[in-house]
């Protein structure tokens, strides 16, 4: 029995550990995530502190996590772990058995799991967590009160300081879509050998006061004008795997013109400022853009500020006399959100493919990279 509890605590405490780490990555991920569910919900009220919960929630994974391997206070974290695995179960059975919500995040977007195998592993988490909660007395701490604290408090400061550094400076590891070295055209396209989901054609008639659905092939051999049309839709009958990575990527200009490929397929290099919120009072990295304006004019590398706000967009161009050097394309805000996990977030690209991006706070190191581009004759 002693055996099975410590390999049940093994798994269980990795896991949390890995989960949170994963998590730990991109916390803005999460915390869109949560918005997902309020606004499924309408708990609208904490759209504001979905980011709060997923840092606090992301730190206490962890510190669980390695709680359990340590074999410390046992009675409250075998508590607290079953409390949590409880919440996570129904989240993610909600999500499977609604269907409102595809994935979860519980791995974040590094090993993305569907709602239906989030779920079954958070079935089998709570199996094992409800068995360590009932042979809590077995487990016994492995270090004195004092190195358990000491350890505990060194893994809570460095859970909050990798995700204080990754919402400055971007992921460490970037899973996105938008990563350096992908083409966003092809990833805005399916995958090649994708397979597209298999439909067929229902309808939906009423006779008698009844409703009865029926095939385009599987007419009712009554069928006559007694026969009231309520509808038609097209049925999924196989869900298929031809699904782009990038969604709802589209740039368009101050005149409502979308010109997303044209501005991917242009030739040569061109750089991208993506801004989730545009700051009304001058930012701290306006004297290093300064600097990139000037070392992209003076190579023909064209600028292109990209924001979900049009209005915000163009005051911050004209207070900071930007006009004539930056153009201003509207995008959807969710995938801005995917593109720019700060704002804002400058990427390099030639053609549609990611050279490079920073983070506001890393504009400066933008500039060798910048200032190594070929001068452009001409932008085709």
């Amino acid at each position: 029995m002693k055996l099975l509890v410590n390999i049940s605590r093994i798994i269980v405490g990795i896991l949390f550990i890995f989960s949170g780490l994963i998590k730990a990555n991109d916390p803005l991920g999460l915390s869109y995530k949560m918005g997902e569910f309020f606004d499924v919900w309408n708990f609208h009220l904490l759209d504001n502190f979905t980011l709060l919960f997923a840092v606090v929630m992301i730190v206490f994974e962890i510190v669980a996590g390695v709680a359990i391997l340590l074999g410390w206070q046992m009675k409250l974290f075998s508590w607290l772990l079953l409390l949590l695995i409880i919440f996570f179960t129904f989240l993610t059975g909600y999500a499977y058995l609604s269907g409102k919500i595809h994935e979860c995040g519980c791995f974040g977007n590094c090993i993305p799991l569907t709602s239906g195998q989030s779920f079954a592993k958070d079935l089998v988490l709570l199996l094992l967590i409800l068995f360590l909660f009932i042979n809590q007395k077995k487990i016994k701490p492995y270090f004195s009160t004092l190195i358990n604290i000491a350890v505990l408090f060194l893994v809570i400061v460095f859970s909050f300081s990798i995700q204080w550094f990754v919402l400055q400076q971007l992921p460490i590891v970037d899973c996105l879509p938008y990563k350096i070295g992908n083409n966003i055209i092809d990833k805005m396209n399916p995958p090649p050998g994708a397979v597209p989901d298999s439909t067929a054609i229902s309808f939906i008639y009423e006779k008698n006061g009844k409703q009865t659905e029926f095939g385009a092939d599987k007419f009712p051999a009554d069928f006559d004008s007694t026969y009231k049309f309520i509808k038609r839709y097209d049925k999924l009958i196989r869900k298929g795997n031809a699904e782009a990575e990038i969604k709802d990527f589209k740039l368009f200009t101050q005149s409502g013109n979308d010109t997303t490929l044209d501005i991917l397929q242009q030739k040569g290099y061109k750089l991208f400022l993506f801004a989730k919120e545009i700051p009304e009072t001058n930012p701290s990295w306006n004297k290093e853009l300064s600097v990139i304006i000037s070392i992209a004019e003076q190579k023909n590398v064209p600028i292109y500020l990209i924001t979900a706000n049009d209005q915000d967009g163009k005051d911050f161009l004209h207070k900071n006399d930007l006009e004539n050097n930056i153009s201003l394309l509207t995008c959807d805000a969710t995938a801005i959100k995917t593109a720019a996990r700060a704002n804002p977030v400058l990427y390099l690209l030639k053609q549609a493919n990611v050279l490079n991006k920073w983070s506001y706070v890393d504009f400066e190191n933008s500039l060798p990279d910048i200032n190594a581009l070929p001068s452009q004759k001409t932008v085709q």
